[in-house]
């Protein structure tokens, strides 16, 4: 008897802008659509570079007054978020800009939405909370990795080392704003960390065991691991390719889309304590436990892991069943090597006596755990990361 296909929801951000040079649309973008007052949001790594000034003399051209935040951190506290809003009411913008990696993106998420000042931080937490409105927003990824101009997620620090989510349809920009040149200048280490974390993305969404995995998610995913597997080598070994630049940034983009209705899972969970305990970056944090985790879920995830491998890594179709599946782990970790991506914890000066704390803080996970496609425990989480060590 056939099964009728399950209801789901996809949801993606309203405009999506690709191109190389596509940064000069900035201005009009945001004085026909946006507003004329317009806070900017970035972070001092990005200062050093020339794209915040191009984009502030785009923006100036254009007649749009402009206000700076340049103090987004890494996994940005709350303080963070506090500080850019208290700037942006100050100001009285009408529309926010994110410029930046993941980090910057998902602040200028927030602080569309906190700006307004009908919600604050803490009541918006977790799944569906933020209700909304926020002020326009644009966002301009310059790392292919976290897919955030295409997410309706923000992640804030809180306390000492904790991560929590913000997820809500209402944080999904009104436009992506897509230029491969921007990514041209990322060192190598950072170009690969952020590659795997895209990489990551698309593995998790595909075999999510959300009730909201659907065709589309997996349709994109596929896609996603089809450009990045074949192009992130040699975004790595040279920086200024055009075309593996450009298939990454888009890669990264669909994988965005795939797990923002499919989402991600176990490898998150994990490496969330990594980056909080031991400010590891993010990519760098999903690489060192990926072919752990993947290895833990092959027994549930087995078809899931057969289908992507060919795509990620064509010589891999040649193989069947289970050794297709450890041959998918082993290649993903390979690529992390040859990519130049420390392999295990030790090498990132963990000690083992951090391990229990590490499974234990992932259990807090519970909106990634829930996604896996194999129950995690505490005992396996640990086991995991022991693999990793």
């Amino acid at each position: 008897m056939n099964t009728p296909m399950s209801s789901f929801t996809f949801n993606t951000t309203r405009s999506i802008q690709f191109g190389p040079g596509s940064i000069a649309r900035l201005g009009a973008l945001a004085r026909t659509t946006m507003g004329t007052r317009v806070l900017v949001v970035t972070d001092p790594g990005m200062m050093r570079t020339d794209i915040v000034g191009r984009a502030l003399d785009i923006l100036t051209t254009s007649g749009i007054e402009t206000t700076l935040f340049d103090k987004v951190e890494a996994d940005p506290p709350e303080a963070v978020i506090h500080a850019a809003t208290g700037i942006a009411r100050s100001a009285g913008v009408d529309c926010v800009i994110g410029l930046g990696g993941g980090s910057s993106l998902d602040v200028a998420k927030l602080v569309a939405l906190l700006a307004m000042g009908r919600e604050d931080l803490k009541s918006v937490y977790g799944v569906g909370n933020a209700r909304g409105p926020r002020l326009p927003l644009i966002l301009v990824p310059t790392t292919a990795g976290t897919g955030s101009e295409v997410t309706p997620i923000s992640i804030v620090t809180t306390g000492t080392s904790e991560k929590m989510g913000v997820v809500s349809p209402v944080l999904l920009p009104d436009v992506a704003l897509l230029d491969p040149e921007l990514t041209y200048g990322l060192p190598p280490l950072v170009t690969a960390a952020t590659g795997i974390d895209a990489m990551v993305h698309a593995i998790e969404a595909y075999a999510s065991a959300s009730a909201n995995n659907n065709p589309i998610s997996r349709t994109l995913a596929i896609q996603a691991l089809q450009l990045m597997g074949a192009a992130l080598l040699d975004t790595v070994r040279d920086g200024r390719n055009a075309k593996a630049r450009a298939d990454m940034l888009l890669g990264s983009m669909l994988a965005g889309q795939a797990f923002a209705n499919s989402p991600v899972a176990a490898v998150h969970a994990l490496a969330y304590p990594l980056g909080g305990h031991f400010h590891i970056p993010h990519g760098l944090s999903n690489a060192l436990v990926l072919p752990h985790v993947l290895r833990f879920n092959a027994a549930t995830a087995h078809e899931a892991y057969v289908d992507l491998a060919p795509h990620a890594f064509p010589q891999l179709a040649a193989l069947e069943g289970q050794d297709r599946v450890a041959a998918f782990c082993d290649a993903l970790a390979s690529l992390s090597r040859d990519c130049g991506l420390p392999q295990t914890l030790r090498e990132m000066k963990i000690s083992e006596d951090w391990l229990p704390r590490l499974a234990s803080d992932a259990m807090n996970q519970t909106r990634l755990l829930v996604n896996n496609p194999r129950t995690v425990t505490e005992a396996d989480a640990l086991a995991i990361y022991r693999a990793a060590f």
